[in-house]
This record gives C-alpha cells, sequence and structure tokens, in this order.
C-alpha cells in the first residue's frame, strides 16, 4: 500500500476546495431534495382531501415553520418538562458542626504572633 504525499501548497490547497465544492453540491443537492418531497406530499394530500370532498378554499396551507412550532410546543407541552414554580422563597438554616478544616484560625495567612 502506497502512501501519498503532497508535495506543494497548491496540491493542497486545490485538494480542500475540491472537497468543500463537494460537501456544498452535496448539501444543495440535499436541500433540493428535501423542498421537493415537501411539496409533493402537501401537494398528494391536497388532492386526497380534494378527492375526500373537502372545497379548495376549506384547505388551509401551514408552513413547514409552524408545524415545526406547533410540533414542539405540543411536545413540550405533553412531556412536562417545563419548570412548574411555587413562587414561595424558603430559607433553612442548617446547624453545621465544628470542623477544623473551615476554621479561620488556622489559615495560610495567620500574621499573629502568639
Amino acid at each position: 500500500m502506497e502512501l501519498l504525499y503532497i508535495d506543494s501548497w497548491s496540491e493542497l490547497l486545490i485538494g480542500s476546495v475540491i472537497g468543500i465544492v463537494v460537501v456544498f453540491i452535496a448539501l444543495t443537492i440535499l436541500v433540493l431534495l428535501f423542498s421537493l418531497t415537501q411539496y409533493l406530499i402537501l401537494n398528494s394530500s391536497k388532492k386526497k382531501l380534494i378527492k375526500a370532498g373537502k372545497k379548495e378554499e376549506e384547505i388551509i396551507d401551514v408552513s413547514a415553520n409552524e408545524i415545526a412550532a406547533i410540533s414542539m410546543a405540543l411536545h413540550l407541552f405533553m412531556s412536562d418538562i417545563h419548570d412548574k414554580e411555587s413562587n414561595v422563597i424558603t430559607i433553612k438554616r442548617i446547624e453545621r458542626r465544628y470542623s477544623p478544616w473551615n476554621s479561620k484560625i488556622y489559615g495560610l495567612n495567620n500574621t499573629l504572633n502568639r
């Protein structure tokens, strides 16, 4: 198995540019494919509703952003993730035992001469 070595900066630059162009072409194809799929699904569901007896004026077109927002709101509401605050502040006093670890007299900056 031979190892490929890059001899100059121009080869490195050309390889990088080709890689970036391939990635952007692939992303563009994916965006177009998803847009086409959305269009086909909405169009076929509209035709099914018209066949079922709905009038074309009664069919409401909802954008993908609105569907995503409604879906996320329903998910959060059904899973009950949001916080429920009681608006009551309580302060509890905790009695701590004496510990030399938190005592100030054993600090490093003790400058008192005894």
